[in-house]
């Protein structure tokens, strides 16, 4: 059954990108829970196996039905485009009791058992304690299993808010929303998703939150009931090759020309990237990397964007042919 989010006119002047690292947080403990989330983040998987396995993430577990409600409270959609994970944990630590208990029933009845349990009793019965500790929970799973991986994580979210950006002051809402997720349309005023629950929303006039995830892949979420804004979340462009170093060894004839050092940055932006994601990437000192990238900014290979606090580059059509060995104009060349 469908999923309609009804636009007005003022809804249309008011969607936003933004990007929550708590969010990833949740749904990285998810991926933990869920198989079929588990295809691109192998490599990540068995990284974090030894660390993962000292948490007890059955709270949270226990809150994320297969099908049916995930508690609001636990999740409140960013206030900003870039928000810090410890700023949003602040507004969960801040939740009502009576609401968040609420929150809290309507999730556990989705899951047979899971109200009767001992963990869903515990948190039934005293939901102050229950916010304090899952809040806690959130908090230690975000240490453990995604802040080492942070600015990695960023620098793909990040890429995936500009080349949207881009694509919505190309073409628009409609271009826009049919290129996000196969499961995602627009249809007259109306942003179709095709989910196995139905419900029907009025924006008014609160807009739209999009937020790209690296975590949420297959599956595309709306969701959030007043007075949350409403929100999509949608698989982040690239995923495919987030935990994967670059493609193959750096050409020698790119080392010869550049150095080593701008040669591999160079290869490394497939996606726009600030200059501590790269750093943490290719494992250089960030004030190493931001020499090299006005470097190579000054010889014509580097464009630079600002968000917010920070500064995306990326490679121009002549840093792309150097990098992937491809003519700008005639395609690839010849062997």
């Amino acid at each position: 059954m469908p999923f309609h989010y009804r636009f007005g006119p003022v809804d249309l002047l008011r969607c936003r990108f933004s990007i929550s690292p708590r969010w990833e947080t949740q749904e990285a403990v998810r991926v933990l829970l869920y198989r079929h989330r588990q295809a691109y983040h192998l490599p990540w998987l068995r990284g974090i196996r030894e660390a993962a396995a000292g948490l007890d993430l059955r709270p949270l577990w226990l809150l994320m039905p297969h099908k049916g409600h995930n508690p609001d409270f636990l999740s409140p959609p960013p206030a900003g485009p870039s928000v810090t994970f410890e700023e949003e944990l602040a507004r969960v630590r801040a939740a009502d009791p009576g609401a968040a208990r609420e929150d809290l029933r309507r999730s556990l009845v989705c899951t047979p058992g899971a109200a009767e349990s001992d963990i869903g009793q515990r948190l039934l019965t005293d939901p102050e304690r229950a916010v304090r500790e899952l809040a806690d929970l959130l908090e230690l799973a975000w240490t453990v299993l995604v802040a080492p991986h942070w600015p990695r994580l960023r620098a793909l979210l990040e890429a995936d808010v500009l080349f949207h950006s881009r694509r919505l002051a190309a073409g628009g809402l409609e271009a826009l929303f049919d290129g996000l997720h196969p499961d995602l349309r627009w249809s007259g005023d109306t942003l179709v998703i095709d989910r196995r629950t139905h419900h029907d929303r009025s924006l008014d006039g609160q807009g739209l939150l999009l937020m790209p995830s690296a975590f949420v892949w297959p599956e595309v979420v709306g969701g959030y009931d007043p007075p949350w804004q409403p929100t999509v979340v949608y698989p982040a462009r690239g995923i495919g090759a987030l935990w994967a170093a670059t493609d193959g060894p750096t050409p020698r004839a790119l080392v010869r020309l550049l150095g080593r050092a701008r040669a591999e940055i160079l290869r490394a932006l497939e996606e726009p990237a600030s200059t501590s994601a790269l750093a943490e990437r290719l494992r250089l000192a960030p004030s190493t990397v931001s020499a090299h990238l006005k470097t190579l900014q000054s010889a014509g290979l580097l464009l630079s964007s600002r968000h917010g606090h920070r500064v995306l580059y990326e490679r121009t059509p002549l840093a792309i042919a150097l990098a992937t060995g491809t003519d700008p104009v005639s395609g690839p060349s010849a062997p």
